[in-house]
């Protein structure tokens, strides 16, 4: 299958809003969109039935109706459209395994009710192969008019200096040189408890874990801002828990990029404190990257 990003239809307005993200995505990186919906009453029969006898009419007319749509929004980018007789949850993994990427909706900040946080989508986030992205139906509204250029949108990386970041960076670099936008790269580090003392912060503790933090971060950064010059980057330590660093620097960006391990198929899937703080309570779109 040729390079896609894959996005999962349900005919909500906030899985249109992810399918136009994913496709303004898919033009700034030249691959194929692809629009998803999972209905496991397909059934197969003539191709033209009155909408009153055809069982499968309104899985058919989401994914029509959205490839019209983003067809005649973004005329020069190849849309394709996929209805499968399939449970939602197996045909977003086996596309998440497909693609470059995977695009869900959200239905907004702290909902139990939110697309990727359901029974179905919260399992593709844990087990992807590749990266999911969850976008908020206020992420990027549709218009009439192409969206305007993320320019003034940073994208955000969450890392870890005492584990792998490097698929996490690769994602945030790529993504930020695709967006011409700036990228900031956030570890956050709790103190110890000897950087505490009874009037409060020991601050000289504190200074020196932090440049000690800061050093190891321009070193994991070197290679990649070598790579990418075009690309500016800025480095930022906080010294609080990593999840409030990573949702502070998040605000008023275009994407935060966290990362997630990779699990072995017999184990529980789950997402560690910062992925579940970011799909929980970022503002923006947040891409969970899995790692070994």
């Amino acid at each position: 299958m040729e390079p896609a990003i894959t996005v999962g239809l349900d005919g909500s307005p906030e899985s249109l809003a992810a399918a136009h993200w994913a496709a303004e995505e898919a033009q700034r990186r030249q691959l194929t969109l692809r629009l998803l919906h999972a209905w496991p009453l397909l059934v197969p029969g003539p191709a033209r039935l009155p909408a009153e006898v055809d069982q499968n009419y309104w899985a058919k007319r989401i994914v029509d109706n959205a490839l019209s749509e983003l067809q005649a929004r973004f005329p020069g980018l190849s849309v394709v459209g996929e209805l499968v007789a399939d449970d939602a949850q197996q045909a977003l993994l086996k596309a998440a395994g497909e693609s470059d990427m995977i695009v869900l909706g959200s239905r907004g900040l702290g909902s139990v009710e939110s697309y990727f946080l359901g029974d179905i989508s919260m399992p593709v986030v844990a087990r992807a192969e590749h990266a999911v992205v969850l976008v908020r139906a206020n992420t990027r509204e549709a218009g009439p008019l192409p969206a305007p250029p993320r320019t003034a949108e940073p994208v955000v990386a969450a890392v870890q200096l005492h584990g792998p970041c490097e698929d996490v960076l690769s994602f945030a670099f790529v993504t930020a040189a695709a967006w011409s936008a700036p990228l900031r790269v956030v570890h956050g580090r709790s103190l110890p408890l000897h950087a505490h003392a009874p009037w409060g912060t020991d601050h000289g503790v504190a200074e020196e874990i932090a440049h000690e933090a800061r050093e190891q971060l321009n070193q994991v950064l070197r290679a990649w801002r070598e790579k990418f010059p075009g690309v500016e980057v800025t480095d930022v330590v906080r010294l609080e828990s990593p999840a409030k660093a990573v949702l502070r620097e998040a605000e008023g960006a275009g994407l935060l990029t966290v990362g997630r391990r990779r699990h072995h198929p017999h184990l529980t899937a789950r997402l560690g404190p910062v992925a579940q703080a970011a799909v929980h309570h970022a503002g923006c779109a947040v891409a969970v990257v899995p790692h070994d």
